[in-house]
């Protein structure tokens, strides 16, 4: 529960600093409106979610303001009513991008409603087939809920629209190694690491495809660059299984060693009476 809604505040604070009101509306010229905004970007959501309230009373059929005022409410952990929010957003503009993006991302990483995000997914696609974000969020959901097929056709039509995407390249990968096509899943994680070497997905990937392929060696240097960021106990415990896999045989033949040993003493004292 914690790294989710770390991850929705990550989500929240890049959409609230990139996003902001049609610039035709007269939203725009209130300095209120800026204030806002600058709280929620600065984390200070009950403030922030006061202040879009308060906006909402002059201005009670702007879309971006019911949208903001949903991610207020969400970091304040109200998921229901930040779908609430989200919903009248899309109400007032059934094209809004921001509106459904968030929605479809609420349904599927807080409320956990797959088909619900699909839907929005599918929809935002309707509206412009040609955002390869859209593609590769319909992917995510589309794996969620067991369609690996459909997530790869969706990842694949991403990367043709955007093939420097990293993140579809990575999801792609982490299907292909489900599905057991190692090579195909090493290629990806591959490129994903030429456009973001700092991609700890692509590189944990590229770990378990060496292993595949028994470079027991260059599978524990890719995990110890993987601890060397971020010491988490699943990358030692899978560096330290693949180590001793790798020195099995070193394990084996000491073991062997000291079995033959033990028969060599006993043998000696029963011959010795």
């Amino acid at each position: 529960m914690v790294r989710t809604w770390l991850a929705v505040l990550a989500v929240l604070i890049s959409l609230g600093l990139s996003h902001a009101a049609d610039p035709k509306s007269s939203l725009t010229s209130d300095k209120r409106w800026e204030q806002a905004r600058k709280d929620y970007a600065q984390g200070k959501a009950g403030e922030a979610k006061s202040e879009f309230e308060e906006l909402l009373q002059d201005y009670p059929n702007e879309a971006d303001l019911h949208l903001f005022l949903g991610m207020a409410k969400l970091r304040l952990r109200d998921p229901q009513g930040a779908v609430l929010s989200a919903k009248r957003a899309i109400a007032l503009n059934p094209q809004h991008v921001d509106a459904r993006t968030f929605l479809a991302w609420v349904e599927l990483e807080v409320r956990g409603d797959v088909d619900a995000a699909i839907r929005e997914y599918k929809k935002i696609i309707e509206l412009h087939p040609e955002l390869p974000d859209a593609h590769s969020n319909l992917a995510v959901a589309q794996k969620r809920k067991g369609d690996l097929e459909q997530a790869l056709a969706s990842l694949t039509k991403a990367l043709e629209l955007k093939p420097d995407f990293a993140a579809a390249l990575t999801t792609r990968g982490g299907i292909l190694a489900e599905q057991g096509k190692w090579p195909q899943a090493r290629a990806d994680f591959e490129a994903a690491l030429k456009l973001d070497p700092n991609d700890d997905g692509a590189l944990y990937g590229l770990s378990q495809g060496l292993r595949e392929n028994r470079d027991y060696a260059g599978a524990q240097r890719v995990l110890g660059e993987l601890i060397s960021r971020s010491p988490n106990f699943v990358y030692w415990l899978e560096w330290g299984r693949i180590g001793l896999i790798r020195y099995w045989w070193v394990l084996l033949s000491v073991a062997i060693a000291l079995a033959l040993r033990g028969r060599f003493k006993k043998a000696r004292t029963e011959a010795n009476g």
